[in-house]
């Protein structure tokens, strides 16, 4: 009878997920390969075994990250109303932020320095973005600007709204969900080329 596996893909996500958390709540001094085993219940010698070391830890979780992240934005359908995709994706963006904390922190940290494949990576996570914009554009939707411009100022407002959130750094009493939608759809409204059109 072969004996069972122990070093799985559970205990590595699970890895990973505590690392984030370590990362994103005590910074990267915290991240310890003793501490992360210990926090899961398992050794070090099962951290060296799926990942070779903290280096390599530390770019399995900023790949994770992407890949969750990315994951998330792009399985938002594509219509025929690239404006409305781009509030989707954009609400996908906060949801996937909620979801998991401890790998949207990881996004904009630079604990490991980036490799080709690491950029490639965030490139594809912000595509879905630039795609519906370029889309909105091309069809007259939105002003004749350069999508990329807006696509990252629409990233700008979604990541500070999004950090302030999870900060805890927002108003007491505001409606987070409902003043990000606002401030997505006004931005939104900001671009068109129909000002009488509602997003």
């Amino acid at each position: 009878m072969p004996r069972p596996k122990t070093h799985d893909d559970a205990l590595r996500r699970r890895l990973l997920e505590r690392a984030g958390e370590l990362l994103s709540t005590e910074g990267p001094a915290a991240v310890s390969l003793r501490k992360i085993a210990t926090d899961v219940n398992t050794s070090t010698t099962a951290v060296y075994s799926l990942f070779g070391g903290k280096p390599a830890l530390l770019e399995a979780l900023y790949e994770e990250a992407f890949t969750q992240f990315g994951t998330s934005l792009a399985a938002v359908p594509v219509t025929d109303d690239p404006a409305e995709d781009l509030l989707q994706i954009g609400l996908a963006y906060r949801r996937s932020a909620l979801q998991d904390p401890q790998f949207y922190s990881v996004l904009y940290s630079k604990v490991v320095e980036h490799t080709s494949e690491m950029s490639r990576a965030a490139g594809r996570t912000f595509a879905p973005v630039i795609n519906a914009v370029r889309r909105a554009v091309e069809q007259g939707v939105y002003l004749a600007e350069d999508p990329e411009q807006i696509a990252m100022s629409m990233w700008g407002i979604a990541h500070g709204l999004v950090s302030l959130e999870l900060n805890g750094n927002l108003p007491p009493g505001v409606d987070a969900a409902a003043t990000y939608e606002l401030a997505l759809r006004a931005h939104g409204r900001g671009w068109r080329t129909d000002t009488g059109k509602t997003l």
